[in-house]
């Protein structure tokens, strides 16, 4: 199985605008064209909002690789996203109810341009670029999927953190009337999540708003999500509403509701087993198989930092990975 990481070049013709974006061409093309008039980056691409509709004019970033893709409806309906509930399958049946417009994020902390913006005025700053990344599950099973969003990094650099900037906070959206999951006591919410700011300013950090060359399905994370791909997915925090730049270490959902199985770092280690279960190898659900033969398929070793370990391992050297894990 191959594991490299090289540079793409553009969608093909074939990936166009499907008929759902006819019903907002007036919506894109007053957005284009106040974009253009504002020197607005990546205005090439279509800020779609609704799920299924592709993104225009959208080019391949610098990672990728040439492993099996996982099928979109896998990616779509076996998911981990608690707000909806712990059934893998109960995201897709009930994040419908999710309302992703409007939608802002506060963004705060120890930064110089701090305030609330609306989610399309954020996509108008920055230039989409779909990237192919693996995605490691903590639970032993693992993922091939093609996102679709930008570098974390450009948006940091857009609110120029402080200096005394050491960490980055994220929050997920409460609101159990459109979250059924959140009614329950299944975690103290609502769900955060942390990365220090090297992690965060890393190439490899995305923030992504779609899927395959389509926005981001609701069961996904949408419109915003974290997708930092040498760490298991649960760091990868959904549907985000606020960024807080902190001086210290923050809190986070899974290390707060038990220390013992989920560290803050969490990076893919498979020489440190989870209480419960053995993180060596993992069970890849990509290809022609249906998502019942992935798992139950053979299992593959798991890879140092999900395989990632040229781009990051120097983040953490001279760290006890057992300890800090």
């Amino acid at each position: 199985m191959a594991h490299s990481v090289r540079p793409g070049s553009e969608i093909p013709e074939s990936q166009v605008t499907s008929p759902a974006v006819c019903a907002e061409r007036r919506r894109f093309l007053k957005f284009t064209a106040a974009a253009a008039a504002g020197g607005i980056a990546g205005v090439g691409v279509a800020r779609a909002t609704q799920a299924g509709t592709k993104f225009t004019g959208l080019k391949k970033g610098g990672f990728t690789t040439d492993e099996e893709l996982t099928s979109f409806e896998d990616a779509t309906s076996y998911n981990n996203f608690y707000e909806f509930g712990t059934d893998k399958s109960d995201p897709a049946e009930y994040a419908h109810t999710l309302k992703t417009r409007p939608w802002t994020i506060v963004v705060e902390g120890e930064i110089d341009k701090p305030g609330t913006y609306d989610i399309d005025e954020i996509l108008g700053w920055m230039s989409l670029e779909e990237r192919i990344y693996r995605f490691r599950c903590v639970e032993a099973w693992s993922m091939v999927i093609p996102w679709v969003g930008f570098s974390m990094s450009d948006l940091v650099k857009h609110f120029r953190p402080r200096a005394n900037a050491k960490y980055v906070e994220f929050e997920t959206l409460q609101d159990p009337e459109q979250m059924r999951g959140q009614r329950y006591p299944i975690l103290n919410w609502p769900y955060r999540e942390g990365l220090r700011m090297d992690e965060a300013m890393n190439p490899l950090t995305l923030l992504a708003v779609g899927i395959y060359g389509e926005v981001l399905p609701n069961q996904n994370g949408a419109p915003l999500r974290l997708v930092v791909p040498w760490k298991y997915g649960f760091k990868s925090i959904k549907s985000i509403v606020r960024i807080n730049f902190r001086e210290t270490q923050p809190p986070t959902t899974w290390n707060d509701s038990a220390p013992r199985e989920y560290g803050f770092y969490s990076n893919v280690n498979p020489d440190r087993p989870h209480p419960r279960w053995s993180q060596a190898k993992e069970r890849r659900i990509a290809g022609e198989r249906t998502l019942m033969e992935s798992l139950f398929t053979t299992r593959i070793p798991t890879l140092p930092f999900n395989g990632y370990g040229e781009h990051v391992a120097s983040l953490y050297t001279g760290m006890d990975l057992q300890k800090h894990y």
